[in-house]
């Protein structure tokens, strides 16, 4: 049986992990000036072509901030020799991330409990983007349509 070290692995997740939260923070900051300016200027909640828009600029960002966030584990695996090319470690940390789980480029035993971290970091981010969607799109209905606040 390989004996598997967890601290390091452990400590280097997690602050990947941190790293992601900042982005995604920043990602949810920049949404939340988008559609307050798009309100203020009169663009929100008049049409639906200008909904769109702005739904599918939140989407936009969420998707920028994941892709970010696959980066920096990306580039983690990268530091760490556990990959020769970034595409090898944007792929796999892809797989990660989104909890597909391929298992097709296996990690060295050292470090591959920072898979099972990826991906638990990948579904607490995917679930701010989740919130952060509904709530642009629950801020367009109370403004067009009055009659559905309760």
């Amino acid at each position: 049986m390989t004996r598997i070290a967890i601290a390091a692995p452990l400590i280097i997740g997690v602050m990947t992990t941190a790293c992601t939260i900042v982005v995604q923070g920043l990602a949810v900051s920049f949404t939340l000036q988008f559609v307050r300016r798009q309100h203020s200027r009169g663009r929100a909640a008049v049409a639906f072509w200008a909904d769109l828009w702005i739904v599918g600029a939140t989407m936009m960002i969420a998707l920028a901030a994941h892709l970010s966030g696959i980066c920096l584990w990306a580039s983690l695996f990268l530091l760490m020799g556990e990959f020769e090319a970034f595409g090898t470690a944007f792929y796999h940390s892809s797989v990660n991330y989104t909890t597909l789980g391929y298992g097709d480029l296996p990690m060295s035993p050292a470090w591959k409990i920072l898979g099972p971290i990826e991906a638990t970091d990948g579904l607490l981010m995917f679930g701010v983007s989740t919130a952060l969607i509904f709530a642009v799109m629950r801020r367009l209905i109370l403004i067009r349509f009055p009659d559905t606040r309760s």
